[in-house]
């Protein structure tokens, strides 16, 4: 990037607002390049959007950011009452969200999707004696949603994870990551992460995880398979979710340890315990379990629009990951897949390599290195006006 970046024409901090909220999947990346921003831009001034009702009230505050609250717009698939209150819930949501923009002095709009994009969106269109605001997307998902395809009509720059978001001219950059997770060495902190855990140095770790809350189906069959796997010399990190419980059989004297815990805090610290993952394929965990270069069993949620098994592809195609069908995920298949990789170090070691090629570590850093130059070259146009 251009070394102006760090010396605003005016002395004024770049102004960013960041449309996130909702989901982890929406909020974790925005709050990576936010991350990243404040790396490449010291006095940069962020501001990200969210509801009430969304992960984000947990999840800014406690990266450090300012956080400001309007209106959600959840964009209904099908003909409900939602969609007669949609018209009002918008035209509210725009006039809050024009209010921050003018309270922050907003120089560029950042956009991930989620409830409150499309608000962002239509806000930064500008409008009578309004400036227009200059956004760029980012796109997640395999399967681009609703609001990331009408914001992406008018944005400057749109940016994607994979090709074929079905957004046009997407630059396909990867998702964004948090910086522990992207300067991860899984080699270098293993013995640490397996010490976290109470995990033994020479045994064969199994990491399971189904997103924030869980995975039901995954607990069952990965629970019944417990035996199996001790059997085999595996031992088992499993976050099972706060909301769920898990059914355990007694270990046997000198069984592998099978580590069960409602929510992983340490992500980072799993990642490098772990020689092999069974996990969902949302965007995040895709991004973030190939960008360490962790071999995965993904299992793509079996409800919603197939992006989960999209996701997973490219990792899956160039050989660093299996997919198997929700319906698939028998206890007799964890115990065999779970076997038959983690007793193969040459097929594991492959299968690493894959995963990190084809992750992305450096995207939170692309999307806010486009995000500053925009708002840069936007206030340098504005001064020449002047």
């Amino acid at each position: 990037m251009n070394d102006s970046v760090n010396r605003p024409a005016d002395g004024a901090p770049i102004s960013v607002v960041l449309a996130g909220g909702g989901t982890a999947g929406h909020v974790e990346p925005a709050m990576a390049v936010a991350d990243a921003l404040t790396a490449l831009h010291p006095d940069v001034r962020i501001t990200a959007l969210g509801t009430a009702r969304g992960l984000e009230t947990r999840l800014v505050p406690e990266r450090g950011y300012h956080l400001e609250l309007i209106t959600p717009v959840p964009l209904p698939r099908k003909p409900t009452g939602d969609l007669v209150r949609l018209p009002g819930r918008v035209r509210r949501a725009v006039r809050q969200t024009r209010h921050v923009f003018d309270d922050v002095a907003v120089d560029v709009v950042i956009g991930f999707g989620g409830y409150v994009a499309l608000p962002a969106y239509l806000a930064a269109r500008g409008g009578v004696r309004r400036r227009r605001v200059p956004v760029v997307i980012h796109e997640a998902n395999a399967t681009a949603g609703i609001a990331n395809k009408v914001g992406a009509r008018s944005a400057q720059r749109v940016l994607s994870a994979v090709p074929g978001s079905g957004l046009k001219d997407a630059e396909v950059i990867g998702v964004p990551v948090r910086a522990a997770i992207t300067a991860l060495d899984r080699a270098a902190q293993r013995a640490e992460a397996r010490a976290a855990f109470g995990l033994p140095d020479d045994t064969p770790v199994l990491l399971v995880f189904g997103g924030s809350q869980g995975a039901a189906s995954i607990n069952r069959a990965v629970s019944a398979a417990a035996g199996e796997l001790a059997r085999s010399g595996v031992a088992v990190l499993h976050a099972y979710g706060a909301k769920n419980t898990l059914d355990l059989r007694t270990p046997e004297p000198g069984d592998p340890p099978y580590v069960a815990v409602p929510y992983l805090n340490r992500m980072d610290l799993a990642y490098a315990a772990a020689d092999l993952a069974i996990c969902r394929s949302g965007a995040m965990t895709v991004a973030e379990v190939s960008a360490v270069g962790l071999p995965a069993v993904y299992v793509p949620l079996p409800i919603g629009n197939g992006e989960q098994r999209l996701n997973a592809l490219p990792v899956v195609n160039a050989g660093g990951g299996l997919l198997v069908d929700d319906a698939d995920l028998t206890p007799r298949f964890v115990a065999e897949v779970a076997d038959a990789l983690l007793t193969d170090p040459p097929r594991l070691s492959a299968m690493t390599s894959a995963a990190a090629q084809v992750g992305h570590r450096d995207a939170a850093e692309r999307v806010a290195a486009v995000a500053l130059d925009i708002a840069l070259s936007g206030r340098a146009a504005r001064g020449r006006r002047r």
